[in-house]
């Protein structure tokens, strides 16, 4: 019989602010190294000599260091506290974007950029783990939604700042900046965060256990095709509003920005709106995505309509990530840090998936509202899993265990 996890340091109401903070802070350095380097492709491509299409396989790189390194790093560390996960994870993230500066060439940048996305899903699923274990159970979500907040904030100010750096000072510096903030996120995580020891009876194969659930499979299909519809728009968003919405390229910098608003405002709804019914606010996000991405692709061509959207898109894109989160940790009892890490390598699939799409309904010339209309076809799909996934669970509760909301902390957890 599995014996009960060691009960958790409480932290004081005081300090779980300060925690969540600190855990935010990495959210924020990881969001600028992820999407600043987008807006620096011109000036990386350039000093390296190679194509732009090279250029993009950089960002791939990053990519494909998430997919890997989600499950990998969480499994490895499942029996290493999660204070100590954390700080080794953020560690590795500043030396990959430190290397990043220094790599003398092409190939030796593609490799840092490789090394810098292995902790990115893994410190975002421990975080995740981390938050919710210093609330009660029914604040989970809003204390999830706080840590993704950093992540959403750096779009809207990590990302045109380092962007801005790199086109001043070079692009190499967005890495030193980005190193600087993972170092902070390092000393404030080991200070703030209380410490909890493992579970007694973690491994690597208690975690993998997760990918035994149906429940875990099915969460994880929704934020790949549900979310995938918003990548779809979000991937052709310049294009779009200079080509056919008729913005001049020199107002890009505000649509983007105001994209970024709507991510803050939408990544603290979702965490009120799932703290109140997990599925039934992926549910309602999904339904909402649907009917936002038709009214994007009606309306998009009006200036005025146009800016709305792009807000509603961000606002809609976001509040869906902290219930998916949420429900990770719900149908993963005993292996939470990995589902909940997985959930980013799903997220950066969807990414890939959507621009995919997109590009191909473009390429065939069906315009560029065209990927609205396929991201509403993939939000409907992603409803789709999640209304299956309640019927499941209502009919079957053991199909992957019942789904009980937890305190990370508990006994459930790892």
């Amino acid at each position: 019989m599995p014996r009960p996890a060691p009960a958790a340091r409480p932290a004081a109401p005081s300090g779980v602010g300060l925690a969540i903070f600190a855990l935010a802070v990495g959210g924020f350095a990881i969001g600028t190294t992820e999407f600043a380097i987008m807006g620096l492709l011109q000036e990386m491509v350039a000093d390296l000599g190679v194509s732009v299409p090279e250029g993009g396989a950089v960002i791939s790189a990053y990519a494909l260091g998430v997919v890997v390194g989600a499950p990998l790093l969480a499994a490895l560390g499942a029996r290493l506290p999660r204070k100590n996960l954390a700080v080794g994870l953020m560690m590795l993230f500043t030396l990959g974007n430190l290397s990043s500066f220094f790599a003398p060439d092409y190939g030796w940048l593609l490799v840092t950029r490789f090394i810098s996305g292995l902790p990115h899903g893994a410190f975002f699923g421990v975080a995740a783990v981390i938050a919710a274990s210093l609330v009660s159970p029914t604040r989970r979500a809003q204390a999830i939604s706080m840590v993704m907040l950093g992540l959403s904030i750096a779009n809207v100010v990590g990302v045109p700042a380092a962007t801005w750096l790199g086109q001043t000072a070079g692009w190499r510096w967005m890495f030193v900046v980005v190193a600087g903030l993972g170092a902070l996120t390092v000393v404030l995580t080991a200070r703030r965060i209380p410490y909890e020891a493992a579970h007694p009876d973690a491994s690597i194969r208690r975690e993998l256990g997760a990918l035994r659930r149906v429940q875990v499979w099915l969460a994880l299909l929704i934020g790949t095709v549900g979310f995938g519809g918003f990548f779809a728009v979000y991937t052709y968003i310049s294009p779009t509003m200079t080509d056919l919405a008729g913005f001049p390229t020199s107002a890009l910098p505000l649509i983007v920005g105001l994209y970024g608003v709507g991510q803050v405002a939408g990544n603290v709804i979702g965490g009120w709106i799932a703290d109140r019914n997990v599925l039934g606010s992926i549910c309602a996000v999904l339904a909402a995505t649907v009917l936002i991405l038709l009214g994007y692709a009606w309306l998009v061509q009006y200036r005025i309509p146009a800016l709305v959207f792009v807000f509603l898109v961000g606002l809609i894109g976001s509040m869906l990530v902290p219930p998916l989160q949420t429900r990770l940790l719900d149908v993963s009892p005993g292996a939470q840090s990995l589902a909940s890490s997985l959930n980013h390598a799903a997220l950066n699939m969807a990414n890939a998936l959507g621009a995919f799409v997109g590009g191909v309904v473009i390429a065939w010339g069906w315009g560029y509202r065209s990927p609205a209309l396929v991201g509403a076809g993939l939000a409907v799909l992603g409803l789709a899993v999640a209304l299956f996934s309640g019927l499941l669970e209502r009919r079957r509760p053991d199909a992957g265990d019942a789904v009980k909301p937890a305190a990370a902390g508990g006994p459930s957890a790892r």
